[in-house]
């Protein structure tokens, strides 16, 4: 019998150190970034949203989900979903433009209208604050591999779940965590 409640302790034990458990200092409403256009974006603003946090770049093999992710903005937004593009030149120098290329670039080849932020590096000691709180509080799935690695941000301002650039934005995959997370049916 000793044995037994030993294993289930440890069992329980395991399961809590999950990341799903991690103990959040601070959650992702509470920071800011800048916009393409300089301004402050305000994370707050997005508090009781889900967010879809994808690193993006312009000259790259999946470039083409920026058509996915305006497809993807454009269904959820009134239902609560917040699509947040952010540029980075981290992977095979691959957005090399300034912040007024990139607007650009977005605009006139995919029409993009969701919130875009300044050029930031996703990775590393130079990572926003956003992506190394991602990083510590959810592990080394948050780190971006490469452009259009895509972070879900829940209601509560926790990572839900990570999304390889592999996994297009809106697999079915994606469409039903964001789905359980908006009670959308």
């Amino acid at each position: 019998m000793k044995k037994f409640f030993f294993i289930y302790i440890s069992i329980i034990l395991i399961v809590l150190m999950n990341n799903s458990f991690a103990k959040y200092e601070k959650k992702f409403f509470e920071f800011n970034i800048k916009s393409l256009n300089g301004e402050i974006i305000n994370l707050s603003q997005y508090e009781d949203k889900a967010v879809l946090l994808v690193n993006v770049a312009s000259n790259c093999g999946f470039t083409k989900q920026y058509a996915d992710l305006q497809s993807l903005w454009n269904e959820y937004k009134d239902k609560g979903l917040i699509v947040l593009g952010v540029p980075s030149n981290q992977f095979g120098k691959q957005e090399p433009g300034t912040n007024d290329e990139i607007k650009k670039f977005c605009e006139v080849n995919f029409n993009i209208s969701f919130p875009m932020t300044d050029k930031v590096d996703v990775k590393g000691e130079n990572a926003h604050p956003i992506y190394i709180w991602a990083k510590k509080n959810f592990g080394n799935s948050a780190i971006p591999k490469w452009n259009f690695h895509k972070i879900l941000i829940n209601r509560e301002g926790k990572v839900q779940d990570t999304f390889s650039s592999l996994t297009k934005p809106t697999s079915k995959k994606i469409i039903n965590q964001i789905d359980k997370i908006l009670n959308v049916e």
